[in-house]
C-alpha cells in the first residue's frame, strides 16, 4: 500500500466518523459547544479533554484495596510467649521505704480530739497536728447546738441537695458566709477537697485558658486536670511574671477564637504558708480582662479581723475576685465547704457541679456547726488575738532562735511550716529524699517528747511520669497547729520541745 492509499483510507475513515457522530443526538450542540471553547480558551478545552480521559479511566481501572497489609501471622506458641511475657502498668506508684515506715507508725487518736490527745499506746501528748485553732471541739455551747440539731433532724440527709437533700439549716449556713465574706450569694457542699476541684471544670472547659500559681494545692491541681483547659503557670507570688504570662497569653489568643480566661490562686498557700498579693492580683485580672477563682481552704477562719480571709485582711472587696471557694472544716470544726460569688456563678453550680450534684448533702448538724463558728468569730474577736497571741510565742521559739530552720508561714498563720535552711542544705549536701527522712525524724523525736506535730506531704505523683515530667513539689517542711487551747506558757515549753528535736537531729547527722 503506498501512500497515497493511505491517506485516502484515513479520509475515508474520518469522513464515515463525521458520518456517525452527526447522526448522534445532540452532536451538533456538543461541536458548537467544542469550537465554541476552542476559539475563546483553548486551554480550558485541553484541561477539560485530560479530566474527561481521567474519568474514564479510573471507570476502567480495576478496583483495589488502599490497605496493605501490614500483620504478621503468630502461631498460637508465640502468642502464649508473648502473653506470657507481658507485664500491666501497676495501678498505683511503688511505695516508698519512707512511706513504709510512716505507715508502720502512724499516731493513732483514741478518744476526742483537742490541745491534749490520748494514743493507742496508752500515752497523752500535746496536739500541735490538728487544725483545732479556736478549740471549738471542746465549746460546750456548739455541743449542745449539734446535739439539739441531730435529735431534730437525724444524723444525715440521705440525699443531694438537687434531690431532697437541701434542709433549711443548710440555706442558713450559705447565707451566713455569704452575709460573713460580703456576696451576694453562697454555696454549701458537703465535702472541703471537692470543692474547687469540681468549681474549675464547671466553668472552664477544654479550650479555655487557665494560668495558676505554681504552688497551688493538690485540690487545683485535681480540678486542673479535670477541666482540660490549657494551662499556663506563674512563678509562685511572683506579680510580675503573672502579667508576663498575662500578656503571652493575650498576645497568643488576639487572632483566635474567643475563649474563657482565668486566674487560679489561694489565699493562704497551703505547701509554703505566705499570702497573695489580692490587690495586685485584681489589678492584674481587670487590666487583662480574666476572671478570678481564689482558694481560701486555709485562709478562711484565720485572716481578717473577723475570720473573713483575705479579702478582708487586705481590704479588697469580695465582689472584685469571681469565686471564692473555701473550708468549713478545719478552722470553723464542722465539715465541707463553700463557694461564693455572684447568683449567676452559685446558681450554675447546682446544676453543673458534679460534687455538689452528685454527692449527699452536708449532714444537719455539721451545717449548724458551721453557723454556730461563723458567728462567733464575728461577735468574739478575741479569739483571733489569742491565737495570734500563741503564733507568736510559738514563732519566737523556733524561727530566730533556731540555727537549722526557718518559717516560710506568714506572721498570721496559725500553721508554721518549717524548712531547712538554704546554707544547712547546701553544707550537708542534702538531697530532697534526705530532707524528707530529716522532717520524719523530727517528727518521731517530738513525740517521743510528748509533743504532736505533723509535716507537709508531697503531691501524689501521676503514674508513669518521667522526671522530666514531674509537677511542681514543696520542699520537705514539719508542720506545727496553733491553738488557743493552750496557753501561753505550754506553747512556749511545746516549741522548746520542738526546737531540741530538730537540734537533736541534725547535729546527729554527719
Amino acid at each position: 500500500m503506498d501512500l497515497n492509499d493511505a491517506q485516502g483510507k484515513l479520509v475515508r475513515l474520518f469522513n464515515d466518523a463525521n458520518t456517525q457522530f452527526h447522526k448522534m443526538p445532540g452532536s451538533a450542540i456538543i461541536l458548537r459547544y467544542i469550537k465554541s471553547s476552542y476559539q475563546n480558551d483553548p486551554v480550558r478545552s485541553a484541561i477539560e479533554l485530560f479530566l474527561f480521559l481521567f474519568a474514564v479511566r479510573y471507570l476502567l481501572a480495576p478496583a483495589y484495596s488502599t490497605q496493605k497489609n501490614k500483620e504478621v501471622s503468630l502461631s498460637e506458641e508465640e502468642v502464649e510467649e508473648l502473653v506470657d511475657e507481658w507485664t500491666p502498668e501497676p495501678l498505683v506508684t511503688p511505695i516508698t521505704p519512707l512511706e513504709e515506715a510512716e505507715n508502720t507508725k502512724r499516731p493513732i487518736i483514741v478518744g476526742p480530739t483537742g490541745p491534749k490527745v490520748k494514743l493507742s499506746n496508752g500515752r497523752t501528748v500535746t496536739n500541735l497536728a490538728s487544725c483545732n485553732f479556736y478549740n471549738f471541739v471542746a465549746n460546750e455551747t456548739i455541743k449542745e447546738k449539734a446535739i439539739q440539731t441531730l435529735r431534730t433532724y437525724g444524723v444525715g440527709p440521705c440525699g443531694p441537695p438537687g434531690f431532697y437533700g437541701t434542709q433549711d439549716v443548710h440555706m442558713k449556713t450559705e447565707a451566713d458566709v455569704a452575709s460573713h465574706l460580703g456576696t451576694p450569694a453562697c454555696i454549701v457542699y458537703a465535702q472541703a477537697f471537692s470543692v474547687v476541684s469540681s468549681v474549675i471544670p464547671s466553668f472552664s472547659k477544654r479550650g479555655d485558658i487557665i494560668v495558676a500559681d505554681k504552688a497551688v494545692n493538690y485540690a487545683i491541681r485535681r480540678g486542673i486536670q479535670i477541666s482540660r483547659s490549657t494551662v499556663r503557670w506563674y512563678e509562685h507570688n511572683d506579680m510580675e511574671d503573672l502579667e508576663r504570662v498575662l500578656q503571652k497569653v493575650v498576645k497568643e489568643q488576639a487572632k483566635k477564637r474567643l475563649t474563657r480566661r482565668f486566674i487560679i490562686t489561694e489565699g493562704l498557700f497551703e505547701n509554703i504558708g505566705d499570702v497573695v498579693d489580692l490587690p495586685k492580683l485584681v489589678e492584674l485580672k481587670l487590666k487583662y480582662k480574666f476572671r478570678l477563682i481564689l482558694d481560701e481552704a486555709w485562709s478562711y477562719g484565720v485572716l481578717g479581723r473577723t475570720g473573713a480571709g483575705v479579702t478582708e485582711a487586705q481590704n479588697v472587696d469580695a465582689s472584685e475576685v469571681d469565686m471564692i471557694t473555701g473550708s468549713l472544716s478545719g478552722p470553723l470544726c464542722a465539715a465541707g465547704g463553700f463557694c461564693a460569688g455572684s447568683e449567676e456563678v452559685v446558681e450554675h453550680q447546682r446544676i453543673s457541679s458534679a460534687s455538689y450534684t452528685f454527692s449527699a448533702a452536708l449532714p444537719a448538724l455539721l451545717s449548724t456547726t458551721a453557723s454556730e463558728t461563723i458567728s462567733m468569730l464575728q461577735e468574739e474577736p478575741e479569739l483571733l488575738s489569742s491565737l495570734r497571741e500563741n503564733i507568736k510565742a510559738m514563732r519566737a521559739q523556733l524561727d530566730p532562735r533556731s540555727d537549722w530552720v526557718n518559717c516560710t508561714s506568714s506572721v498570721d498563720n496559725p500553721v508554721l511550716l518549717l524548712v531547712l535552711k538554704p546554707e544547712v542544705v547546701t553544707s550537708k549536701n542534702l538531697s530532697i529524699e534526705d530532707q524528707h527522712q530529716i522532717v520524719q525524724d523530727v517528727v518521731d523525736e517530738c513525740l517521743a517528747n510528748g509533743v504532736f506535730i505533723a509535716k507537709l506531704r508531697p503531691m501524689p505523683k501521676a503514674l508513669g511520669t518521667s522526671p522530666q515530667d514531674e509537677s511542681w513539689q514543696p520542699t520537705p517542711a514539719l508542720k506545727v497547729c496553733l491553738t488557743i487551747g493552750l496557753n501561753k506558757k505550754e506553747t512556749e515549753k511545746a516549741g522548746v520541745i520542738i526546737r531540741h528535736a530538730i537540734t537533736k537531729i541534725m547535729t546527729r547527722r554527719k
